[in-house]
């Protein structure tokens, strides 16, 4: 029996198939269109492109495996989390999506707060109102767009889009659910009272999930497009950052994982809602049912590292790069990177905050540049460990996922930068992975997801914070400390 795991991306989507000893069979990819920004601060992409990308992924790794369709048991899917897709009554697209990186809806956000009251915001679904969040995104078309908002029958989130297009079910998980500002995240379910204040009928969220449960299966159209067997279970699944710790054993209280993709998350389980009152950190529903996790967002991780390379060696290879930043010393000789290239939200909450180089001298190098922007995004993600202390949330270790993982200077500086043992997986498949063991869990290959991540994740290598590199390290750190608040008052007039 294999499973397949979808995961319905930014830049594209991947499918990968796994075995019952959760191995990677195959794994196939589509891109999508870029988004469109047709305005500073604006992201939006076409649901229909998703959809195509997935029967694209899905019949090449079908294509690359050589298995059956006959012998998948189950799919998983995961995404992009808090895109907007706003359905009519036919299930027709209204509008494209506005995305998760979408920072249009800060007058909506203050709007919310005076409504209900930033407290009562965090006490009812464990966060405040950020740009990012599906509702805020609502509430923007309602203002802007009245016409389309009054045509709305059905929202979705981007993975939640595509399981309709493959089976024809409204459905979405509790962790995906969390990050809409419409859940009542310590009670997984509906939170009526938001709902009420916003204006959102009840009627247009879609049927709540546990990740691993079915709630879905093939449709006979979706068979004919995709190559899947009509009646194959799909469950909930949850968002890229749920499917995510599943796919990196991130379970239980005290285990933690930092990702570098575009954004930049650290992600830690907790065995009861933790909440910030602050609303710094995001407090979700785990995709585990029963648990739940925290989480703090660097909006621009690897988009970092990837937006200098497009500026000062269009093409470059990122090892070649890197190979650079290695002639450096810990500490870049005192130049510092603010990552905060589109706004940003950890610990900062700023979606107008900028970013910056900071000590310049005639003695820097490109090699100082590129190694200040890895440490950079490592303190921009130290942050959150410091708001972990601050609340008691235990960190035992950490595991390191995505592109940050995958060469050996970026992931020995965040072991240096945080202070904990880094583990390294023998196969960080990401997301997609995840997703494809909670359809192994919904199978009953696995009784549940702690037995399929036992069964499926094992550590490569365990990296050591370096002493000189860690006192280096927490001296940049206070400096980088200071450099919101300076850029703060200059954006500000202060």
């Amino acid at each position: 029996m294999y499973f397949l795991g979808l995961d319905v991306g930014t830049g594209g989507t991947r499918a990968v198939l796994i075995d019952e000893n959760g191995k990677v069979v195959a794994s196939a990819s589509s891109e999508h269109e870029p988004f469109r920004t047709p305005y500073p601060g604006w992201a939006e992409q076409d649901p229909e492109d998703w959809w195509r990308a997935a029967q694209t992924a899905i019949r090449e790794v079908l294509a690359a495996s050589g298995v059956a369709a006959s012998d998948i048991g189950a799919a998983g899917l995961t995404g992009q989390m808090h895109g907007a897709v706003m359905l009519d009554s036919e299930g027709k697209v209204l509008r494209p999506s506005l995305i998760w990186c979408d920072q249009r809806t800060g007058p909506q956000c203050d709007w919310l707060h005076e409504q209900i009251g930033r407290e009562r915001l965090i006490e009812l679904t464990c966060n405040p109102a950020l740009p990012n969040f599906t509702l805020t995104k609502l509430l923007w078309v309602r203002e802007h767009e009245p016409d389309i908002f009054s045509r709305i029958a059905h929202i979705l989130c981007p993975k939640d889009y595509v399981r309709y297009r493959m089976t024809g079910t409204y459905a979405i998980d509790v962790q995906e659910a969390s990050g809409t500002l419409l859940l009542d995240v310590t009670n997984r379910r509906w939170s009526s009272e938001v709902a009420r204040v916003a204006g959102i009928d009840e009627a247009w969220l879609p049927q709540l999930f546990e990740s691993p449960e079915v709630c879905a299966h093939i449709s006979a159209e979706a068979s004919a497009s995709t190559g899947l067997v009509a009646g194959m279970p799909v469950v909930a699944g949850a968002g890229d950052q749920g499917a995510g710790a599943v796919g990196m054993g991130i379970l239980q209280p005290g285990s933690v994982s930092a990702t570098i993709g575009t954004s930049g998350v650290v992600f830690a389980a907790t065995a009861a809602p933790t909440k910030d009152p602050l609303g710094r950190l995001h407090t979700f529903c785990h995709a585990v049912p029963g648990r739940w996790h925290v989480m703090g967002v660097t909006q621009a991780a690897g988009l970092s590292l990837r937006w200098l390379r497009d500026v000062i060696a269009p093409g470059a290879n990122y090892d070649a790069l890197t190979a650079e930043a290695e002639q450096v010393p810990a500490g870049s000789d005192g130049l510092l990177w603010a990552p905060y290239l589109l706004g940003e939200r950890t610990p900062h909450l700023d979606s107008q905050a900028t970013a910056a180089f900071y000590g310049i001298t005639a003695s820097h190098t490109r090699g100082h540049l590129i190694r200040s922007v890895l440490e950079g995004v490592a303190y921009s993600l130290k942050d959150t460990f410091t708001l972990f202390a601050e609340l008691g949330i235990p960190v035992k270790g950490v595991r390191l996922g995505g592109g940050g993982a995958r060469g050996p200077l970026w992931r020995s500086i965040q072991a240096s930068v945080y202070g904990y043992p880094s583990d390294i997986l023998e196969a960080e498949e990401g997301a997609a992975f995840g997703a494809a063991l909670l359809a192994g869990v919904g199978a009953g290959a696995w009784p549940d997801t702690d037995a399929a991540c036992a069964t499926a994740i094992r550590v490569a290598e365990q990296i050591a914070p370096e002493a000189s590199e860690e006192r280096s390290y927490a001296d940049g750190y206070k400096m980088y400390r200071r450099l919101y608040p300076a850029l703060r008052a200059i954006r500000e007039g202060v």
